[in-house]
């Protein structure tokens, strides 16, 4: 079976070189695995003692920036390198001071990985929640060194607990301990043979409890919001969006803003979006310190304010939940204590599920959903307040796991 694997990460290999001729996408994931060396020998030498951070893209990021962030503060002697799968989490983060060297991690073939390795040379691995690349895993392995899986969150329909999923139960073997998301999870590991594992919970919680301690304010959202009802809809979609336009544009209320930040700032479909809202409309990128107190709509075309943003919303509208798998961070404007709408489709991210089991985040399917649930969250004060109260509460009974992981990487560290 791993010689199956290697064959297909073979072929997989050539087949992205070739794409990546049409793919703009591809192209990155291709070249920026190019410079991973030249990076590394700029950043790290044999001398170093190098703590290894690996996650796939941006959302893995933020779970492992608390365990960088904590691991900093108690080894300031160690270097660190982190490393993405994905181009959407590198392009963005590739600059960040958090880590000494912040690379593509190399595709996984067995080539790849004995000189990925040699060249970092970790005292310990950290993966995050749902990597397992099993020829980088067999070489930790053999070299003992230390391999942690942190936030992880199983489901049974994953390879590691069908009949058929021996070869990837096998490369769970190289991990020293699991971290996992929540019981289930750790039953599941248990089901397979694995009792090296604690329930720590997510370490986003702790990433998001901190946004309460920053200054979250920003003069052109008080200035536009005057204290109404104002909702935010982060991180959204085409799809959403023709919900959420139709809400604006038939809702009579006068003492309502609403914000709108795409996920992708793409300059025809911000227009597009501009063009098909009738009400008065400004973009972040025309304010320029003008007034913008007499409009109802603002779109946030640009990045890295939305945290912010979320802080003066009444209710959120979160994006990416009417197509499998693509649902954006519910816990940024739950710690705020505000009530979510998402789209329908929520399954695998476990906030989510949870919030909408405890009715702190709510499904709407059609636009008649959608209506009815702004609708009552805005002309209901008691709905709204226990709503809010829900999320809230969520996220600081969440709290710890970051703690819990730091502890125990102590006592590994002592022995290196």
């Amino acid at each position: 079976m791993h010689l199956l694997y290697n064959i297909v990460v073979h072929i997989a290999a050539l087949l992205v070189k070739i794409i990546a001729n049409f793919n703009p996408k591809i192209k990155l994931f291709v070249q920026g695995r190019k410079n991973i060396y030249n990076t590394l020998s700029k950043n790290i030498s044999v001398k170093d003692d190098v703590i290894w951070v690996h996650t796939a893209s941006l959302g893995e990021y933020e779970q492992g920036l608390p365990v960088i962030e904590k691991l900093k503060k108690n080894y300031p002697t160690y270097k660190f390198v982190v490393t993405f799968f994905s181009p959407s989490g590198y392009q963005v983060k590739k600059d960040d001071n958090i880590a000494n060297a912040i690379v593509y991690m190399p595709l996984d073939t067995l080539k790849n990985a004995k000189k990925f390795i040699k060249a970092v040379n970790p005292k310990l691995a950290v993966f995050v929640k749902y990597e397992i690349w099993p020829n980088h895993l067999k070489i930790l392995k053999e070299k003992q060194i230390p391999t942690l899986l942190v936030s992880a969150y199983f489901k049974k329909e994953q390879l590691f607990f069908k009949w058929y999923g021996s070869f990837m139960r096998k490369s769970l073997t190289a991990f020293t301990h699991f971290f996992v998301q929540d019981s289930n999870s750790k039953n599941l590991l248990k089901s397979i043979g694995f009792n090296n594992c604690t329930v720590s919970g997510d370490t986003r919680f702790d990433r998001v409890s901190k946004i309460l301690e920053q200054n979250n304010e920003l003069d052109f959202m008080t200035n536009f919001t005057q204290n109404k009802t104002c909702v935010v809809a982060g991180s959204t979609w085409p799809k959403g969006h023709l919900f959420l336009i139709d809400y604006i544009n038939n809702t009579s209320a006068k003492n309502i803003k609403f914000v709108i930040a795409p996920h992708n700032i793409i300059t025809d479909q911000i227009e597009e979006l501009k063009n098909s809202i009738h009400k008065k409309v400004v973009l972040f990128s025309e304010i320029n310190n003008n007034d913008i107190s007499d409009f109802d709509v603002l779109i946030i075309d640009t990045i890295g304010i939305l945290t912010k943003v979320y802080s003066y919303a009444h209710i959120a509208y979160i994006g990416g939940g009417f197509t499998k798998g693509g649902l954006h961070n519910t816990l940024e404007p739950a710690v705020f204590g505000v009530p979510i709408l998402i789209g329908p489709i929520y399954k695998g991210f476990k906030e989510a599920e949870d919030l909408v089991q405890l009715k702190g985040v709510l499904p709407a399917a059609n636009q008649n959903e959608f209506t009815s649930v702004l609708d009552l969250l805005i002309s209901k004060k008691e709905h709204y307040n226990s709503t809010a109260e829900i999320n809230k509460n969520y996220v600081a009974q969440n709290i710890g796991a970051t703690n819990k992981i730091a502890s125990y990487i102590g006592t590994l560290l002592v022995n290196k």
